[in-house]
């Protein structure tokens, strides 16, 4: 299998290259930033090109996007440490196969790599993000401003009562037990 692999840290790169190396893939080519991994996964035409999501120049995500739309067909896979639910769903609307950790053992990577392009792990579904009305999302605003419920409510013309009902309702549905996590949870998803 021919693979491409691009992040913008050389030992890191030098690593992945040995190990995917090791277990039988042909590295054909490296990018230390998204615009070139565009421009050699279109030149090299690879098998799988390994993204990493934050590069310079263009991120992994940008170079995904730009990669699906010049016809690329491959296996894009993201590699990161960053885990929030957000960025997986902007790797999945941009054309990312998969989304796995830096954090798992470089064979394990191979292997899941493998998988992907074998047919035997299908697309990443990244986590659901929860359907907020408009009025929660009007509380989770307010919320992220530093607004207590009283001052929500005169803010929203609305008993503190009611505020405190659709804080209940908003925290229920980012599962988190207080005003830190519900907004430190919205931040992750992308909902604020």
């Amino acid at each position: 299998m021919r693979l491409l692999i691009a992040d913008d840290h050389p030992l890191f790169r030098l690593g992945i290259k040995a190990v995917f190396e090791k277990q039988g893939f042909e590295v054909v080519g490296e990018a230390a930033n998204g615009l070139e991994a565009v421009q050699q996964t279109l030149r090299l035409d690879p098998d799988a090109v390994l993204l990493d999501v934050k590069m310079p120049l263009l991120d992994g995500i940008g170079a995904a996007k730009k990669l699906r739309e010049e016809g690329y067909t491959g296996l894009i896979v993201m590699l990161t440490t960053f885990t929030e639910p957000a960025l997986q769903h902007q790797a999945a609307e941009a054309g990312a196969d998969a989304y796995l950790s830096k954090e798992v053992s470089p064979a394990e990577l191979a292997r899941r790599v493998l998988d992907l392009a074998e047919g035997r792990a299908g697309r990443f579904v990244p986590p659901p993000v929860p359907e907020l009305t408009a009025r929660e999302r009007e509380v989770l605003t307010l919320l992220a401003r530093g607004m207590t419920a009283k001052e929500m409510a005169r803010y929203l013309n609305l008993s503190p009562d009611t505020v405190r009902d659709h804080l209940k309702r908003l925290y229920g549905k980012l599962d988190a037990r207080g005003r830190v996590e519900a907004l430190v949870r919205a931040r992750q998803l992308g909902l604020i």
